[in-house]
């Protein structure tokens, strides 16, 4: 994060409301010497949540971006993507369900792809699978979910796959930072996403059209699919 450029946005969006530093400090109950500290991008050692607090009180998201050997991060990270699909699919699979990865669509000029896309014949339930390896931005995210989950029949026919439910579940790369971020707005993800782990694990082992999984599933990067991990048939 450039924190000289930080600040200088966070002293424009001030100023753009009118507000006084004592105001900001207020409305995020920080002292104006933090205001001040981060408006002349001396913040270093600042906590990121402070920060964060600043950029939500003026309508803004604080983002941390972190470079390494140019575009080297980018692979790395898509590494720990493609692990925790490949963990998410081998789950699902042990326990019956037909599971096809990266599936895209163009459904009447709306178009996209479904990270894991998961086929239950006997329930005839499709499964619509978002994975994460980072929480992003919550709001994009869950919108981008939902409209896939509302495509889901339609995009279970492309595969001749006759769905009549669709089920919504989160992979999240299991971590401290990921689990804090959704506490943060736990009262969203619990109206999102009701369903927990327990709770995931009998509804895929048992699934029910009259009660479609909406569920929040974390996972460890280094979760080994073995018959302790997998989901119990009946």
């Amino acid at each position: 994060m450039d924190l000289v450029r930080f600040g200088r946005g966070i002293r424009a969006l001030r100023h753009r409301r009118r507000w006084r530093q004592l105001d900001l400090a207020q409305e995020t109950a920080l002292s104006r010497s933090v205001i001040v500290r981060i408006e002349t991008g001396q913040a270093a050692s600042i906590a990121i949540e402070k920060l964060e607090k600043v950029a939500n009180a003026l309508g803004a998201r604080a983002d941390l971006r972190l470079n390494w050997n140019g575009e080297a991060l980018d692979r790395l990270l898509d590494a720990d993507h493609a692990r925790l699909v490949d963990i998410t699919a081998s789950i699902l699979r042990a326990a019956g369900w037909e599971v096809a990865a990266e599936v895209t669509f163009w459904i009447r000029g709306e178009r996209g792809s479904v990270d894991l896309l998961a086929w239950h014949a006997g329930s005839r339930i499709v499964l619509v699978i978002e994975v994460k390896s980072v929480v992003p931005d919550q709001q994009a995210m869950l919108a981008a979910h939902h409209r896939k989950a509302r495509l889901g029949i339609e995009i279970a026919r492309t595969r001749e796959w006759n769905a009549v439910a669709v089920g919504r579940l989160l992979v999240i790369g299991d971590s401290r930072t990921a689990r804090r971020r959704v506490e943060a707005h736990s009262t969203t993800f619990a109206a999102e996403y009701p369903h927990r782990a327990i709770a995931i694990r009998r509804w895929l082992a048992a699934p029910q059209v009259d009660v479609p999984l909406r569920g929040i599933w974390f996972l460890s990067f280094d979760r080994v699919a073995s018959t302790r991990h997998r989901v119990p048939r009946r």
